[in-house]
């Protein structure tokens, strides 16, 4: 029986067409039903005519659907996958502009400080609605979700549903392959144990050829085309002994050692790493403007519908832990995000954590991992504590708990007093409020 796979939020192109040319790599989902969700009319016709395009190519006998109709998507479906952004534009110019003017340099703020913890709270009611329309049309459904701040929104939706749900995020594979492409290394040989939270897993373990490969990358620190590639989480790994996942540019927003002043913002985050300057959100939009993502997610559409499409599988998760759980159940180790139910011994017992989990035919199994080596778990229990204040504060509609948790954040709290993060706080709700009815008066 052809199983029904649904894309909400299907109008983010990318993830939309690679993840449906994964899924469609599988024997048991050639003749998937694939259903695109999104409010965006001309955002969701782009994303259909890609995965018909991809069907077209492949030969599948898949069948394509594209609607608004949420609730008639999910009927029934064994696979749900979740890529939204709410708010747009104004409500990111709020999360980015307002703590920008109180010199917090944000790179991306889609994760955690203010700018993530805002993101979160506007997010969270929409991605409350889609939980309870699984619950009823598709119960038994398996969610994925790719939408940030991952474990602000993992956190809160494995709190209040049963519904069987883990978060995604690429780092993990993605930076293996990166250091393994440093070594000269075939990933074949490579093996590894990260864990921490999402953004914020370390690789406590990374072997190359059964042995600890940590030693030959410090030796390759001392090359300045390498170390001048991720100067930000090189020198966290240098200094901390293990490396982080997720990218240069992210990282330096979640502590304060690289952003908090002129010098040290153009030392580490300017020239020759992931992410500079010149690719911080707010940069671009105010270069380019409110409607610039939008012209350029259709100029990139016309490149790649007329370019070379490759059909080959990528290494996001998503299509493996469907194939383990629904597919043919080949059991399928990757690292998501789940509850801290005994899996790190020196995290917050609760807060959302990303482990190892293995998907088979009975759903996910996380893995226990231990406690963290003592350096880190200072760092990752700053931000995860920092989470699940914010989380509180949400779920009870209180302000306060909000401002706390900008209150503790590493960046926010290296440059702003007390007082400026209460106003900057205060700012946000007000700019936001349209968005967060939830919220009793912040005072």
């Amino acid at each position: 029986m052809s199983k029904k796979i649904v894309f909400i939020g299907a109008g983010s192109q990318v993830f939309t067409r690679n993840l449906c040319r994964d899924i469609l790599t599988f024997p048991a989902f050639a003749d998937a039903n694939l259903v695109l969700v999104d409010i965006d009319q001309d955002n969701l016709a782009l994303a259909k005519a890609a995965v018909d395009k991809i069907v077209e190519l492949g030969k599948y006998p898949a069948k394509v659907i594209a609607t608004s109709n949420r609730a008639e998507a999910l009927e029934g479906a064994d696979g749900v996958l979740c890529t939204i952004a709410y708010g747009g534009a104004k409500a990111v110019e709020a999360d980015i502009g307002i703590p920008t003017s109180y010199n917090i340099s944000v790179n991306i703020g889609d994760t955690r400080g203010p700018s993530g913890i805002f993101r979160y709270l506007r997010t969270w009611p929409v991605m409350f609605e889609i939980l309870k329309d699984i619950e009823k049309y598709c119960p038994n459904a398996i969610f994925l979700n790719y939408t940030n701040p991952m474990a602000m929104l993992c956190r809160t939706m494995q709190t209040v549903s049963t519904v069987r749900l883990t978060g995604l995020c690429h780092s993990v594979q993605g930076t293996a392959e990166m250091l393994a492409g440093w070594l000269g290394a075939d990933m074949k040989d490579v093996d590894y144990l990260c864990a921490g939270i999402n953004h914020q897993a370390f690789y406590l373990k990374y072997l190359w050829n059964g042995k600890d490969a940590y030693p030959a990358l410090k030796e390759l620190m001392k090359k300045p085309e390498i170390y001048n590639e991720e100067q930000v989480r090189n020198e966290m790994f240098l200094h901390l002994d293990y490396y982080v996942t997720e990218s240069s540019g992210h990282n330096s927003e979640y502590n304060a050692w690289f952003r908090k002043r002129k010098d040290l913002l153009e030392k580490y985050c300017t020239h020759g790493t992931g992410w500079n300057p010149g690719h911080d959100r707010w940069t671009i939009m105010q270069s380019q403007g409110a409607t610039a993502h939008d012209d350029h997610r259709r100029e990139e559409f016309n490149k790649w519908i007329a370019g070379n499409i490759d059909l080959s599988r990528g290494h996001e998760f998503a299509s493996y832990i469907f194939n383990g759980i629904f597919g043919d159940q080949t059991v399928f180790e990757f690292n998501g995000n789940v509850r801290n139910f005994g899996l790190i011994d020196n995290l917050p017992e609760g807060c959302c954590v990303e482990v190892p989990v293995f998907a088979n035919k009975a759903g996910l199994a996380p893995v226990h991992v231990g406690p963290l080596p003592a350096q880190l778990a200072v760092l990752i229990n700053t931000s995860a504590r920092c989470e699940e204040l914010a989380v509180e504060g949400c779920l009870e509609g209180d302000p306060r708990k909000i401002f706390h948790a900008c209150l503790y954040d590493p960046l926010t709290s290296a440059v702003c007093s007390m007082q400026e993060i209460k106003e900057m706080v205060g700012k946000m709700f007000e700019a936001e409020k349209q968005w967060l009815p939830q919220f009793k008066t912040f005072s």
